[in-house]
Parts: structure tokens; C-alpha cells; sequence
């Protein structure tokens, strides 16, 4: 899987927005003028963001925040302006997780 695998869809505030069970997590990928991406606005389609904003939490029901986890620096549960290719590593390393 890979960041092409992602199915995103158009947000009814703008924006686009991927929510995708990966093992035991949810990989939360979104974009728009509300989010921590470039460009920071509501384009017409995906392939105008450069980057994009994530989030990483537990599958289990609880909804506990893992984005911490993958990435030690972050101080918030979200990380933003994050690449394709940093999406794709993100995924390998999710799917490494037992």
C-alpha cells in the first residue's frame, strides 16, 4: 500500500480528506485551508497538495492518539506538511507494526 492506495474524498468545507484502516491503526490524511498542508487552501484536486496533514490513532474503538508514536518530535497529535513520499515510509512502517 501506498500513498496512490488512499482514498480521498472532497470535504463539504473544502478541502480533501482519506481516513484508511492500515493493521490495527486508522492513517488520517487530510488537506485544505484548514489544514497543516501546502498549499494551505481548498484546490480542485488532490494532485495540487504538495503536503498534507496526518494523523495516526488505534483501530480498537478507543481512538487512542498514535501519532506520537511514529513521530518521537511531535508535540501534537497531528503532524503537518508531510509528503507523499513520507506517507509512503509512514505506511511501510505502520504495516511493519505486529
Amino acid at each position: 500500500m501506498t500513498f496512490k492506495d488512499l482514498k480521498f474524498e472532497k470535504k463539504s468545507f473544502g478541502g480533501f480528506g482519506s481516513k484508511t484502516i492500515i493493521g490495527k491503526y486508522v492513517l488520517s490524511v487530510q488537506c485544505g485551508s484548514g489544514t497543516y498542508c501546502s498549499p494551505r487552501m481548498d484546490c480542485d484536486k488532490i494532485e495540487d497538495y504538495g503536503s498534507f496533514e496526518i494523523a495516526v490513532w488505534d483501530d480498537g474503538g478507543d481512538e487512542a492518539w498514535r501519532t506520537k508514536y511514529f513521530y518521537t518530535s511531535e508535540i501534537d497529535d497531528v503532524k503537518g506538511w508531510v509528503s507523499r513520499d513520507e506517507i509512503d515510509e509512514l505506511i511501510i512502517r505502520i504495516l511493519q507494526e505486529k
